[in-house]
């Protein structure tokens, strides 16, 4: 045949390799199979590279291609992963399929059939439509194969060319693995199928496969049983950088899916076979994942990347394949690298258990804890602003970070003095924190009832730039007897690492440094969102997109935070000069990064025309602010400043919008329609302006001539923050140390039953309030 006939043929025809294939000779290479000393590319070792994967295989299992009747196909999620491959496809990535479901969709057929043939003999015999009940007898799984490949491949044909994609069967059995000339046939056919950008979808011969043969691996090489041992000698076949397997449970787990402490395994090593306790096989397929765990790690071995996930149920944006691709968390990545620290779960772990016993200390001993931070963090200054400076250095350089994130980043001698200040207060107030009594009821005789207060568990703060955040977040996770994760920014590795080093040496004084982890893997923060079993609340410190991504992408963890810092300050028709100059310079130019800096400057409209218009417009010029005008100023001006995009910006720099209003129920109004919630200020020597504007202000916190930068927990006195809630329940406002407890009820009794308290019972409900002397603790 020529060259263009063999190209039609395989384009158009089912191609079976357990016959003589007729191809032309390409350039393309002829694999082998490489046996353990040889030398391959090395595969993907983090979960982020998989973003280069080029050459992909997916692997269909039976229970995901099947329904749950195991007669018939999935159609629906058949459609969803010819989607996902197509697309995969479509971005230039070369796709092969590994399917099962050709016996489900045979016998689905041969059932039918077979019932409509009983049907009719039984018309014919008994001469009425009064049918007797109809039996199926148990169908030969060849045959069932035999009756639904054609049929499957019809599917798939279909399905893939709603996205203009073209799709080639191929039957393999384990013989044409052993037979030399079919190897090359094979490998060269699906070359050239993946050079055409054609989709070769793949599958065991099973109307003739012969039943396994156990323990028939060869020295090397793993024999064709199922389609997971099939997937595994394709991928290394043909050079894939990614086999992805999808089965009906979410991964692999220590112990079988389904008991008490089965944990699924976020990372699979070489060497952790002996970890695992397999359970019994899915309810369809002849594997299992004992059989998945051995192919998986023969392709690993071979210089293929392996992830085994949920294909029946996908666990996050219902397109698993192409968001294992894209490198989120999802199923078990297998993997020959593993990483000098513990995982992210073995840390939280860690802190979990250390956090207990950090609860359970005299608070005293918390104090004292926090104490030899706030020392450390004066006696080692020098060390801590040579990393800052380091990273300061490197964020410039690269080019890749705001100015106003750069801002954030530094740290100075000053602020770490009024960080040490800031932990001494806390330590102080951290002795009466955990364990205090709130409320104490008699609800009977002899039955005692006591609320306290208690540490929420594990906190997950993630922090963007501003390294002075860890200490700060630590004192507060310490006094309060939480557990803590921190997850930093790329932007400050250096500095955040050695305020951590300070702060687990402070934590070892007590024998607890485990309880706040430095979170320094390649966790990406959408994945950490997920972890709802480990981590009870989340807190974000950065820019409003990062704040909206968490939120957006934490799953059953609430979010402590806000996602803007919008904050105005209202110049009211009755302000003094020197309030209004004053309290306007310090709240734009103080630090304009902060989320508690000015963005809008509201003006009554009858100063326009007054002197103190003009001194504020003369100071924010001395201070290099760039002035934007809102709608109604700019129709003022005969020549405006630059008219603003958005009333709802939040600038993080020097820029401020200014716009006019007739009345302070006005400014009222433009607050909750454009503000955030976070701080407003009134400037103004009315004092009944004033508390209307304190009263109708729906903010976390509302100002009277003061600059919105006190909204800051240390200067409200609560010793350090670990951020500002604009959220309507828990806490809001700066977060400090009452922010992050929560309270148990604790009743104490003497074998007291609610039947005692039936209408036949002995006993009645007292319910009497009884006084808590102030710092009582439990």
């Amino acid at each position: 045949f020529s060259p263009e006939f063999t190209i039609t043929y395989i384009t158009h025809t089912i191609i079976y390799t357990s016959v003589y294939i007729y191809t032309y000779k390409c350039s393309s290479t002829v694999l082998h199979i490489p046996s353990t000393n040889n030398s391959f590319v090395p595969c993907f070792a983090h979960r982020s590279e998989l973003k280069q994967a080029k050459r992909i295989v997916v692997k269909l299992g039976s229970a995901v291609v099947t329904r749950g009747d195991e007669c018939g196909l999935a159609l629906g999620r058949l459609a969803s992963i010819v989607e996902q491959v197509a697309m995969l496809q479509n971005q230039g990535r070369e796709m092969l399929i590994v399917t099962s479901g050709a016996v489900a969709f045979g016998k689905q057929r041969l059932r039918h059939e077979i019932l409509l043939s009983q049907s009719v003999r039984q018309a014919l015999h008994s001469g009425q439509s009064q049918l007797k009940e109809m039996s199926v007898p148990v169908l030969e799984a060849r045959a069932c194969a035999a009756a639904g490949q054609s049929g499957l491949m019809a599917l798939y044909e279909a399905m893939f060319t709603q996205y203009s994609i073209c799709t080639a069967q191929i039957l393999v059995t384990n013989l044409d693995f052993h037979d030399e000339q079919k190897r090359r046939n094979l490998n060269s056919t699906l070359h050239e199928l993946l050079r055409m950008n054609i989709v070769p979808i793949i599958n065991t011969n099973d109307a003739v496969v012969p039943p396994p043969v156990p323990n028939s691996d060869l020295q090397g090489v793993i024999s064709i049983k199922d389609n997971d041992s099939l997937a595994a000698r394709l991928a290394v076949e043909m050079k894939v950088d990614l086999l992805i397997a999808l089965s009906d449970v979410e991964g692999l787990y220590d112990s079988p899916p389904g008991t008490d402490d089965a944990k699924l395994i976020d990372i699979f090593y070489p060497g952790d076979q002996q970890s695992i306790t397999y359970g019994t096989k899915s309810r369809v397929g002849i594997g299992g994942m004992e059989a998945k765990v051995k192919a998986a790690l023969w392709a690993l071995q071979g210089g293929t990347s392996v992830v085994i996930a949920n294909g029946t149920y996908p666990k996050l944006t219902g397109h698993v394949i192409t968001d294992i691709v894209e490198g989120k968390k999802v199923g078990t990545f297998f993997s020959e690298v593993k990483p000098a620290g513990p995982t992210v779960e073995q840390q939280t772990e860690m802190a979990r258990h250390a956090g207990r016993t950090l609860a359970s200390l005299d608070p005293d001993q918390r104090g004292e804890i926090i104490c030899c931070l706030a020392e450390l963090l004066t006696e080692k200054k020098d060390e801590i602003l040579s990393a800052n400076k380091r990273d300061m250095e490197i964020a410039t350089v690269s080019g890749s970070f705001s100015q106003p994130l750069i801002n954030r980043l530094s740290l100075s001698s000053s602020k770490l003095n009024s960080l040490a200040i800031g932990l001494r207060q806390l330590a102080v107030a951290s002795r009466d924190s955990v364990g205090r009594v709130l409320r104490r009821t008699r609800v009977a005789n002899n039955l005692e009832l006591e609320q306290i207060t208690v540490p929420i568990g594990v906190l997950l703060v993630i922090f963007e730039s501003r390294p002075d955040c860890l200490p700060q977040v630590s004192a507060l996770a310490i006094a309060s007897g939480n557990a803590l994760l921190l997850k930093g920014g790329k932007e400050a590795p250096h500095t955040n690492r050695i305020l951590h080093q300070l702060t687990q040496e402070a934590l070892s004084i007590h024998g607890v440094s485990d309880a706040i982890q430095l979170v320094s893997t390649r966790e990406e923060v959408e994945d950490l969102c997920r972890l709802d079993k480990l981590i009870d609340l989340i807190i974000p410190r950065g820019s409003s997109e990062l704040v909206r991504n968490i939120q957006r992408a934490a799953k059953g963890i609430p979010v402590l935070g806000h996602s803007e810092g919008v904050c105005h300050v209202y110049v009211d028709s009755e302000a003094s000069i020197d309030k209004a100059i004053n309290v306007g310079r310090d709240s734009k130019c103080d630090y304009p990064a902060a989320c508690n800096a000015m963005e809008t400057l509201l003006v009554h409209r009858d100063l326009l025309r007054a002197p103190i218009f003009d001194q504020i417009i003369d100071m924010l010029r001395s201070e290099q602010v760039k002035i934007h005008a809102g709608p109604r100023f700019a129709s003022y001006l005969t020549f405006s400043p630059s008219e603003v995009k958005s009333l709802r910006t939040e600038y993080g720099d020097l820029e401020c919008c200014i716009e006019v209003v007739d009345s302070m129920q006005e400014a009222v109004d433009h607050i909750h329609k454009y503000g955030s919630a976070h701080t407003d200020v009134i400037v103004t020597e009315n004092e009944d302006t004033a508390e209307q504007f304190l009263q109708q202000v729906d903010s976390a916190c509302v100002f009277w001539n003061s600059s919105t930068r006190f909204a800051d927990g240390y200067r409200l006195g609560l010793g350090a923050e670990v951020g500002i809630s604009t959220a309507r329940i828990h806490a809001r406002g700066p977060v400090g140390l009452e922010g992050l407890l929560t309270t148990k009820w604790v009743l104490r009794g003497e074998g007291h039953t609610v039947a005692d308290f039936s209408e036949q019972g002995s006993m009645t409900y007292l319910h009497e309030n009884r006084p808590v002397p102030q710092g009582s603790l439990a």
